[in-house]
């Protein structure tokens, strides 16, 4: 028994200690200066008490870029995960070329954000024009130049990202659903429908807890795609709230204020994250 145990715990040691040195430690550390006045150059960081917490509640820029954030994380998990889903069932459902389509559409994940925001950028701004001025299409000119626009432009560069693999973890879930039930449900007469909304649609409700949590993860913490894409532009009417701390930090070298801000943001995001754990939880069951 104890060399069971001696072994588990020479097996975890790696992960464990990785955990605790680039997770941990760093969030201990972001946790004391988030009370200080530090920024970021000198090793001198005197000691401000809550007074970081409290110029928060005055910065409006910060709130504004909140506000952003948050609507479009609302925005952007619905987009992806209907997406998705949506993909999922185009390529589970037998059509010809439905693996070729699966590599296609997965294939934006594995680019980075910041090649996709200037790639996208490029889009917008020059073809975009090009094909608005040839068609005389106005919508079509002017990308990224207002907060709208910008928005929409996020919408569609994470979307596009991330869509391939949500629709991964829906396709799991889909196959994983016997075909004796789909059988049985068209012998009773269930038209397609029928048989997606009261057989496919709850079976699959555990790939959504999944999808959900991790598309609100990454809707929040989008950094590199705003960065590249806008730099949070025109003014800062498109500055999501990762962005708003870096330029806090680096550019206003407020590491300080920057961490407090930081610490606001993983709670207001880990009670997000845990409220929709436990609700999805309970509509699972409830199916």
């Amino acid at each position: 028994m104890r060399r069971k145990q001696t072994g588990f715990w020479l097996f975890i040691f790696p992960a464990l200690f990785a955990f605790v040195l680039v997770v941990l430690v760093p969030a201990v550390k972001g946790f004391y200066y988030s009370f200080t006045n530090w920024n970021g150059i000198g090793k001198n960081a005197a000691f401000v008490g809550f007074s970081n917490y409290i110029g928060l509640l005055k910065d409006t820029r910060f709130w504004n870029s909140f506000l952003f954030t948050f609507v479009f994380a609302i925005c952007a998990v619905v987009c992806i995960n209907v997406v998705g889903f949506g993909l999922a069932l185009l390529v589970t459902s037998r059509i010809k070329g439905s693996n070729i389509a699966r590599t296609v559409f997965f294939m934006p994940n594995l680019i980075g954000g910041i090649l996709l925001g200037f790639t996208w950028q490029f889009i917008f701004v020059s073809i975009f024009e090009a094909l608005g001025k040839a068609t005389g299409f106005t919508w079509l000119q002017g990308w990224l130049s207002d907060q709208k626009t910008g928005f929409i432009g996020m919408l569609i560069v994470l979307t596009w990202q991330l869509a391939g693999y949500m629709m991964i973890i829906y396709i799991a879930q889909l196959e994983s659903i016997p075909n004796s039930y789909v059988e049985a449900a068209k012998i009773d007469g269930a038209t397609s429908f029928q048989t997606f909304m009261k057989i496919k649609l709850p079976l699959v409700a555990p790939a959504f807890t999944i999808g959900l949590f991790l598309s609100i993860s990454d809707s929040f913490k989008m950094f590199d795609q705003n960065l590249a894409l806008t730099a949070g532009g025109p003014g800062s009417s498109t500055e999501m709230i990762a962005l708003n701390i870096y330029n806090t930090a680096f550019k206003e070298s407020k590491l300080g204020v920057a961490q407090s801000k930081a610490v606001v943001f993983l709670i207001v995001v880990v009670a997000i994250s845990l409220t929709q754990l436990y609700i999805s939880k309970r509509k699972e069951v409830e199916m």
